[in-house]
């Protein structure tokens, strides 16, 4: 196991929760896949080219592979936390960038960016995971005593 045994709740109750949300995206509707993508483009121009239902899709398959490098013990804690931290990063980004998200000159949540603005638990498990992931080897790969 690549895990250490402290990292296990952190990556079991971040893992279950995304892998659950990347489940239910998989088939939702336009309409959904729709405001999924209008949220995404207001925060992240480049993705207007990218169409509503193939956003969806590949938010849905990003979150399953997150979801599931977190829970699979196999997968070292430093690449499963690189995976959530890239992942939260961008919901973080999207907690800047979304007007009406934070309360004005503050960093603080509105009542609307509340939902994006807790996803800040997900950035520090993700470099929590990444700073504390040797997962008990030195530098030459030798295990530590």
């Amino acid at each position: 196991m690549f895990t250490k045994p402290a990292h296990l709740p952190e990556r079991i109750i971040s893992g279950a929760f995304i892998l659950h949300s990347g489940l239910g995206k998989r088939d939702v509707g336009d309409e959904q896949a729709a405001g999924m993508h209008g949220m995404a483009v207001a925060a992240y121009p480049f993705l207007r080219d990218v169409p509503p239902k193939q956003f969806a899709r590949l938010l849905s398959t990003a979150e399953i592979v997150v979801g599931a490098a977190l829970l699979i013990p196999l997968v070292p804690s430093r690449l499963a936390g690189a995976k959530l931290t890239a992942f939260a990063a961008a919901l973080m980004g999207m907690y800047a960038r979304l007007p009406g998200m934070r309360q004005p000159g503050s960093v603080w949540p509105t009542e609307q960016g509340m939902g994006l603005a807790k996803d800040a638990w997900l950035l520090g498990i993700g470099l929590s995971l990444l700073m504390n992931g040797k997962n008990g080897r030195k530098k030459n790969g030798k295990r530590k005593k």
